[in-house]
């Protein structure tokens, strides 16, 4: 079976955005870019809500050919192109991209169904909203967080309030040079 492991940066005090979803606050490090290159190896999907896919579509396709981009943009975009994407979301009715599903109903058993399908891993990256669904439905399997050096006071929660406990087994971590810490946690089933 796939994985569904979710990769994302939180600020200090737990926010993956700023109010409005605006991710500028994040610090880029070439470091990180590579460092997550690494991690794309063991994965052929991305699974992502609608705010999401818009940000990586109107930006990540086009970068593989452009000459003004790093290796590690370059890289990443490659990868980006051939992945498979799968897209939650109630309000599009098409979208664009190669290898892009757009998934409207039947949320949970359609990722149930990718996920016994045979290939590599899926990664969730950031949508904050489809990874608490994932993890109230007992989907996600391992984490990627990315905690920031700032601190937001205010913004889009990575966890939505719960009762149900969740624990997590830490597998790694590691430091980038500009003070994320790159931190990799199994779901405890």
């Amino acid at each position: 079976m796939r994985k569904i492991i979710q990769i994302t940066h939180t600020s200090l005090d737990g926010y993956t955005a700023w109010k409005n979803g605006e991710l500028d606050r994040f610090e880029n490090a070439g470091e990180h870019l590579s460092f997550v290159n690494k991690l794309l190896l063991s994965a052929d999907s991305i699974l992502f809500g609608r705010i999401t896919y818009e940000m990586f579509e109107s930006y990540w396709p086009a970068i593989e050919n452009n000459p003004l981009s790093s290796e590690f943009e370059k890289c990443y975009s490659h990868w980006y192109n051939k992945a498979t994407k799968l897209v939650l979301s109630n309000t599009l009715n098409e979208l664009k991209g190669n290898n892009t599903i757009l998934v409207k109903s039947d949320i949970v058993s359609t990722i149930e169904e990718n996920k016994n399908k045979t290939g590599k891993n899926i990664l969730l990256f950031g949508s904050p909203s489809v990874g608490q669904l994932l993890l109230q439905s007992n989907l996600i399997d391992e984490y990627w967080i990315f905690v920031n050096p700032v601190i937001f006071g205010t913004g889009i929660p990575m966890f939505a309030p719960s009762n149900d406990l969740k624990r997590l087994k830490l597998i790694g971590a590691k430091t980038i040079s500009n003070g994320e810490v790159a931190l990799h946690y199994e779901v405890k089933r």
